[in-house]
């Protein structure tokens, strides 16, 4: 049988890269068998794939989970980390310019004013005091990053900005108006104790032994009130914050986690700027 010479000598293309038709490409993707050009290959266990198979199995691999539902990650523990670098650098500030502490401090005259300062404050310690931030940073870096891990980093920064809010109505709600509500307030710790107390339940909930975290908020309310100088109703605020924020998420049933995360922060949220306007309608400042 004659062949058909069109057919039979005319030249085969080259095989392109279905993402780039203008690279010749003879390495092929181990998945998908397409051409890919070393812009798009991956490397595999065996051979190379291409970005669009990568992505696809990527799609399909559930993310790894924490027991409470936490994004389980691997590398540095980020919001801790950024938590640490902003009270460090806003510690500078307060050294440099003392007008830095002014600014942001709290107390509840200012704070109905200027309600920035219930958060703000959590941000700066004690400029005549190293061993203050020190402490703070050194408890929030033992406590942070097993939190972060077991939360995910989304409750966390809530559960810390929570607590640290907590801690600023405590002081509202329990400080005599007469005599302290013109006191500045600064530091991280009703922030530090709200982690301690979501500790505490985070601890327990996963079955871990509780006596060593239940000695740290011993000695620290001990201190709290043996010490002058020290605002015992931010310890206490920011505290029980962090036992009632954590708690929700640790017991949290699983297929309600993602609800619980958005409900449980409005409601304590929501209690706090309650018992914040009361005390304020109380004293007369409403």
């Amino acid at each position: 049988m004659a062949e058909n010479p069109a057919t039979s000598d005319a030249p085969v293309a080259p095989p392109v890269c279905p993402r780039h038709p203008d690279r010749v490409s003879y390495v092929r993707c181990q998945r998908c068998g397409r051409p890919t050009c070393p812009d798009c290959q991956r490397q595999a266990a065996v051979g190379v794939q291409c970005v669009d198979c990568v992505a696809e199995a990527a799609r399909g691999t559930r993310d790894a989970r924490t027991p409470l539902g936490g994004r389980r990650r691997e590398g540095r523990p980020v919001v801790t980390l950024t938590i640490i670098a902003l009270c460090v650098a806003s510690f500078v500030l307060q050294l440099v310019d003392p007008m830095w502490t002014i600014r942001w401090y709290f107390d509840p005259e200012r704070g109905l004013e200027e309600p920035w300062r219930f958060l703000t404050a959590s941000f700066l310690h004690s400029p005549g005091s190293y061993v203050h931030i020190g402490v703070n940073m050194l408890a929030l870096w033992m406590t942070g990053p097993f939190l972060e891990q077991a939360l995910g980093r989304a409750r966390f920064l809530t559960l810390y900005a929570l607590s640290a809010f907590g801690g600023s109505v405590a002081v509202v709600v329990l400080a005599e108006p007469l005599d302290a509500w013109d006191v500045g307030v600064v530091g991280a710790s009703g922030a530090i104790f709200g982690l301690f107390g979501a500790v505490l339940v985070v601890m327990r909930r996963l079955g871990g032994d509780v006596r060593g975290i239940l000695v740290v908020l011993a000695l620290n309310v001990v201190i709290g009130f043996v010490f002058a100088g020290i605002a015992w109703q931010a310890h206490l605020g920011g505290l029980l914050t962090g036992v009632a924020l954590g708690a929700a998420y640790a017991y949290a049933p699983a297929d309600r986690r993602r609800e619980v995360a958005w409900v449980a922060p409005a409601v304590v949220g929501a209690v706090l700027l309650a018992a914040t306007l009361v005390a304020y309608a109380a004293a007369g400042m409403l």
